[in-house]
């Protein structure tokens, strides 16, 4: 494997070098970087255009130019991008800062779309498959087609007036729900869960009554407790949340039969529990900074895993990795709810004046207040630009997933399983989802590998300053610096996971190997 690595390695760099010579040239000579200076009515025009000559290096033909890039000038003292140096604009600014800020705020602002797009698309994808032909699986591919189909420029704005304007008009009013919108929610809601969940006839009534019940009561709750004036999940639904993460993921992971990760998961769901009052008000106080809060979630995960291998006894490996799944929810649950303690005083500020959901920028100008506050603004602001992504993602995600699972469910090795007994949880989750993800292990590494590219048009559209908008400024002022930026990062990004998804093949089937 490591030969292959290498080998791969040194074709890439060959492969990037001859891709970053032609865009450089591309980008040179399609335009004149001159061009808003010739046309300048500026007295010192001359001496403007001879200062960006002598700046960029005009004078130099773009294919000598590239290496000038490349290598830099020792003569004068510059280094090149073999240095860490990408130049300077055409207004004279460092790319490298540039570089910096773009890449930290389309990381912001794609990283999360993605993950969750990814994530959500494999579980309804999955669904969708294990219930092939249902209303539930019609429903979903119907709504998978339509938000493929839809432009994401109009999707960006279809978000901004019916979500940002549509609900801040919402909640400057009394922001109680309407009976019809409560019983269309709760027709919705039991339908879905019915048409998911399989068995008789009398089984799905039973589950939509239960379903519709439930999401009935809960929003009848929402406006007795004037919950979207003062949101919350206080500790009674943190409870709900880390237990029921606790059943699920041991159903998921385990079985419900293996009694170890079932009371390791609920033990790790308790302390949670346990430790709610004393975070929310003692220990979040003392967190000012975001790293104390990622070591915090890292200190959970460690904690975790060291109540299942404790109590794992023999089969210690699944036991921590369920309490380590319901670690992580419950404790992100518990941080929610701390985050949603601050929601009234957030869009009370005098800064926001009760309109909180953004529709432009990636932060509020001048706010002031704790990390929780900024963390709530950094929210509103993700809230819409990351919906776009989402929508669209999704559906290519449920698309991939329920065809590579419904074609490995046909398989004879699958068929083998079910005769030898297994249960259909084993069947599904440590037989046919791993052979399913080897074709999407190769759109998830793209799109990973893809995120610091950026979304130039949902950059665009909610005024993000990301990669996206770096490389189209640089082709508008054919200003090949910046330009070169984005492709070396995303271009090096992209052979770096494609190179990944080879190695992932391998994990996932034995039968490839890398050599």
């Amino acid at each position: 494997m490591a030969s292959f690595v290498i080998r791969r390695l040194i074709a890439s760099v060959f492969v990037l070098l001859a891709a970053t010579f032609l865009m450089y040239n591309l980008v040179a000579f399609s335009d004149d970087p001159l061009e808003d200076l010739r046309l300048s009515n500026a007295p010192n025009k001359e001496q403007l255009i001879e200062a960006r000559i002598k700046l960029l290096r005009l004078d130099v033909i773009p294919p000598l130019r590239y290496f000038i890039w490349l290598f830099g000038d020792p003569a004068a003292g510059e280094r090149g991008v073999l240095g860490g140096n990408f130049g300077v604009t055409v207004q004279g600014r460092d790319v490298n800062v540039l570089l910096e800020q773009a890449l930290g705020s389309t990381i912001q602002l794609v990283t999360i779309a993605t993950i969750v797009a990814i994530i959500l698309g494999l579980i309804v994808g999955i669904t969708t498959a294990l219930r092939q032909y249902s209303g539930y699986d019609y429903s979903v591919t119907f709504i998978s087609f339509l938000f493929f189909s839809l432009p994401v420029f109009w999707v960006a704005v279809l978000l901004k007036q019916f979500i940002a304007i549509g609900f801040n008009d919402f909640l400057e009013d009394d922001p109680q729900l309407p009976v019809w919108l409560i019983a269309v929610l709760t027709l919705v809601g039991g339908l879905l869960w019915a048409s998911i969940i399989p068995g008789t006839l009398r089984r799905k009534a039973i589950t939509f009554t239960v379903a519709a019940g439930a999401t009935a009561s809960m929003l009848v709750i929402m406006n007795l407790i004037d919950w979207f004036t003062y949101p919350g999940l206080s500790i009674v639904g943190v409870a709900i949340i880390g237990l029921g993460a606790a059943v699920g993921f041991t159903a998921l992971i385990t079985g419900l039969k293996n009694r170890r990760a079932l009371y390791a998961s609920l033990a790790v769901a308790g302390l949670g529990i346990v430790l709610y009052f004393p975070f929310q008000y003692g220990i979040s106080y003392s967190i000012t900074e975001w790293w104390m809060l990622a070591a915090l979630a890292a200190l959970t995960i460690v904690v975790s895993m060291g109540i299942g291998w404790f109590m794992g006894g023999v089969d210690k490996g699944p036991v921590m990795r369920v309490a380590a799944f319901t670690g992580f929810i419950t404790a992100g649950a518990i941080a929610l709810d701390r985050f949603m303690m601050v929601w009234d005083d957030y869009a009370s500020s005098g800064r926001i004046r009760g309109r909180p959901i953004a529709t432009i920028g990636s932060s509020t100008p001048n706010l002031e207040g704790s990390l929780w506050v900024q963390g709530v603004d950094i929210y509103t602001h993700l809230l819409l630009p990351t919906m776009a992504i989402i929508l669209i993602s999704f559906a290519t995600y449920t698309r991939y997933s329920r065809a590579s699972l419904l074609e490995v469910m046909n398989q004879d090795y699958i068929r083998t399983a079910r005769a030898k007994g297994l249960a259909e949880r084993t069947v599904v989750v440590r037989h046919a989802f791993r052979n399913a993800l080897i074709p999407i292990a190769t759109i998830v590494a793209f799109d990973i590998g893809g995120i610091v590219g950026g979304a130039v048009i949902t950059e665009t559209v909610f005024g993000w300053t990301g990669m996206g908008q770096l490389f189209i400024n640089g082709l508008r002022a054919v200003d090949p610096n910046p330009v070169m930026a984005f492709f070396v990062v995303v271009g090096g990004l992209a052979i770096l996971f494609n190179l990944i998804a080879d190695l992932v093949y391998a994990s996932l089937d034995p039968r490839i190997r890398v050599s």
